[in-house]
């Protein structure tokens, strides 16, 4: 199913509801929302969409992704009334626009990358000259789930130079990944410990190993 029409009309009629909900004579719910209250609707979609894409319901995923498209949409429709420093999606739309642009120079430069490998390490090396970052662990946010945390964090320093001491888990085979993660939850409940928290304090940990290892190799 596709909206008839020029690519984006759509995008510009929701613009113009955002408009109306949060103008005088609007929704009152909607005026009086801001970028915080707003979060725990943007997180619970996020969650929402990616179990859309995991259930393989193509009619759920694309209400989904609406109401997550809504949420950029109300936060730029925000930003736009701040009083000294206001954004509007457009902002939004262009800077995203540029940054794909400078990062894929293989598309729209003169650099070459013919495998995902390349594509990957030209990314992560343009972000790094991009925000200033000194440390293969800059940028990555703190207050995603910390499974995820984890993951993310091994990442980063599986592309660092340095040898970063890891040490894995021996799975026995037939052993299945989720099953095992289970099973730890359940051994932290029986300690009386949250399993959440205790993997973020080990993500500190390991964050605070790397930046050490950094440091010692440029001094």
């Amino acid at each position: 199913m596709s909206h008839e029409g020029s690519p984006g009309a759509a995008l510009l009629e929701l613009v113009a509801v955002m408009d109306r909900l949060r103008s005088p004579g609007g929704c009152p719910w909607d005026a009086e929302q801001t970028h915080t209250s707003l979060l725990k609707y943007l997180i619970e979609e996020t969650y929402e969409t990616v179990e859309a894409v995991e259930s393989g319901d193509r009619a759920h995923l694309r209400e989904e992704l609406g109401d997550l498209l809504l949420q950029v949409m109300f936060h730029s429709r925000i930003a736009h009334e701040h009083l000294t420093d206001p954004f509007d999606i457009d902002d939004v739309a262009a800077g995203i626009s540029a940054k794909l642009i400078h990062r894929h120079p293989h598309v729209f430069g003169d650099s070459t990358a013919t495998t995902v490998a390349e594509v990957e390490a030209n990314w992560e090396t343009l972000k790094a000259a991009e925000k200033g970052r000194s440390s293969a662990m800059d940028g990555v946010p703190l207050a995603q789930p910390a499974l995820a945390l984890a993951d993310k964090l091994l990442s980063r320093a599986s592309k660092s130079p340095l040898e970063v001491p890891v040490e894995a888990v021996d799975v026995p085979a037939g052993v299945e990944i989720g099953d095992l993660l289970f099973g730890v939850v359940v051994a932290a409940r029986a300690r009386g410990l949250d399993a959440e928290a205790e993997l973020r304090a080990a993500c500190r940990r390991f964050t605070e190993t790397v930046r050490d290892l950094e440091q010692e190799a440029s001094s």
